[in-house]
């Protein structure tokens, strides 16, 4: 059996921060805190302890992926940083792993993603089965997300990802197909100001 290349996974995007790492042996080990802030301080010192307990060093690690959201925009832009910034130190390929995509990964079949967006609406895309979307990530009132998943699919509305299975995914993932930029699907709130706007002269 080939060995596969050793992939740290990164999730900070859900008020947990998750840390997955394969081994070469196929094996994979996590670890996760159930924190909703303060993902930079802990992130690098749970990343040692990790590699410490499977006998592996930062040099070992040959992949590394991160979920790219929607989520949390502070957690996201931590994990993007820190995935990004090891990437770029040891020119490792970065694997971004859309937050509902890595969802579909624990189902065994056709899913619906659905995750509650607040404001009465959702983030909502379906799957024909684990990391294969159907359609792509929407942002709908709420009331229409739920009408429009299909019958007899089942339903994921819980936001946090399997994260040993993002560390597979990404081991044979192209890391061209999956850049590590942020999905926030949602339109930035900021409009631009035009109510003291004085008109320019000429204009």
């Amino acid at each position: 059996m080939t060995d596969m290349p050793v992939t740290l996974a990164i999730d900070t995007a859900a008020p947990r921060l998750q840390l997955g790492l394969l081994r070469a042996d196929g094996r994979a080990d996590s670890l996760v805190d159930h924190v909703a802030t303060g993902h930079a301080e802990l992130l690098f010192e749970r990343l040692g302890e990790l590699l410490a307990r499977n006998g592996l060093g930062h040099g070992d690690i040959a992949r590394i992926a991160v979920t790219t959201g929607p989520g949390s925009f502070t957690g996201l832009r931590i994990g993007l940083s820190a995935a990004r910034g090891l990437g770029l130190a040891r020119k490792l390929p970065v694997i971004g792993v859309p937050s509902l995509l890595g969802l579909s990964l624990s189902a065994s079949g056709p899913v619906a993603v659905l995750l509650d967006a607040r404001r009465s609406e959702a983030y909502l895309q379906l799957f024909s089965g684990p990391g294969v979307a159907e359609t792509p990530a929407r942002l709908m009132p709420m009331v229409e997300a739920q009408a429009a998943v299909p019958a007899g699919y089942p339903l994921i509305t819980e936001p946090f990802v399997d994260i040993t299975a993002i560390a597979r995914f990404a081991a044979s993932a192209d890391a061209a197909d999956y850049p590590p930029n942020a999905a926030y699907v949602r339109d930035a709130d900021a409009k631009p100001q035009t109510a003291a706007r004085i008109p320019r002269l000429g204009a």
